[in-house]
């Protein structure tokens, strides 16, 4: 089985909607049932077959506070989300692709983990992004909300992971800027895409395929999308209504 590092973004400044409820200056120390939410996404990505070495880039002289460094890396983190990617990768210096995590997602499994990673090896590509269907999320978290986008195949929202060849990350670093600031905006995201696009995207006729078709003319790099069933990758913590979603999962399971 061939081993993969992983990347952990934590750098994220609670700036945002969750600054109303809590005053942590970083997102990724927000706590959760005692623990910062990033201590979750780092247990499950530890607890995965997988996953050989792991480096968390975020606030450096905080996350050692929880973190021991002689089993995890840690780096501190730039100014952006592709720019701790980089970091995280320099650190690295992998062999092969490397799995991104944000550290927003206290959900995350190592099951959720190694079927994502599973579905990445059956198929022939340079980046793999998780999408979780509606119903999926419906059916196991009622009621939360998420960014969604229809597709031919259904109704999708994206997830918090990805597993990429690190020199797309280097060659293609200022369009994934871009897709990052839209991540959550679909009808910006299609215009990249351009006109046809845009037009498929209104009238719920764009495919996966074609998405994957038409990132590899532009980019020169194969995206492959994987429909996961696990809702975890996706629900991340971003408003105070996700943490109290949050809060609540986690309250249960002491109980249970």
């Amino acid at each position: 089985m061939t081993k993969i590092d992983v990347i952990i973004l934590a750098g994220a400044d609670n700036d945002g909607a969750l600054k109303a409820v809590t005053d942590t200056p970083y997102e990724a120390l927000i706590m959760l049932a005692g623990k910062p939410m990033v201590k979750y996404v780092v247990d499950a990505a530890a607890k995965s077959r997988y996953v050989d070495r792991v480096v968390i880039v975020g606030p450096e002289r905080q996350l050692r506070e929880f973190f021991d460094d002689k089993v995890f890396h840690i780096a501190q983190c730039g100014d952006s989300m592709v720019e701790n990617i980089l970091i995280g990768i320099e650190m690295l210096q992998p062999r092969g692709k490397v799995l991104l995590l944000t550290s927003d997602i206290p959900l995350i499994t190592p099951e959720a983990i190694d079927d994502f990673i599973d579905r990445c090896n059956a198929a022939e590509g340079d980046v793999y992004y998780p999408i979780v269907s509606r119903e999926a999320n419906d059916a196991k978290y009622p009621g939360v909300k998420r960014t969604y986008v229809r597709l031919k195949e259904g109704v999708f929202t994206g997830g918090n992971m990805a597993l990429l060849q690190p020199q797309i990350v280097r060659k293609n670093h200022r369009m994934i800027e871009r897709a990052v600031s839209m991540r959550k905006k679909p009808w910006q995201l299609s215009r990249l895409l351009g006109f046809k696009f845009i037009v498929k995207f209104i009238f719920n006729q764009l495919s996966l395929n074609e998405i994957e078709q038409r990132v590899q003319l532009m980019l020169g790099f194969r995206g492959i999308g994987i429909i996961s069933p696990y809702p975890e990758v996706g629900i991340d913590v971003d408003k105070p209504s996700d943490l109290y979603l949050m809060q609540k999962v986690y309250e249960q399971n002491t109980v249970a």
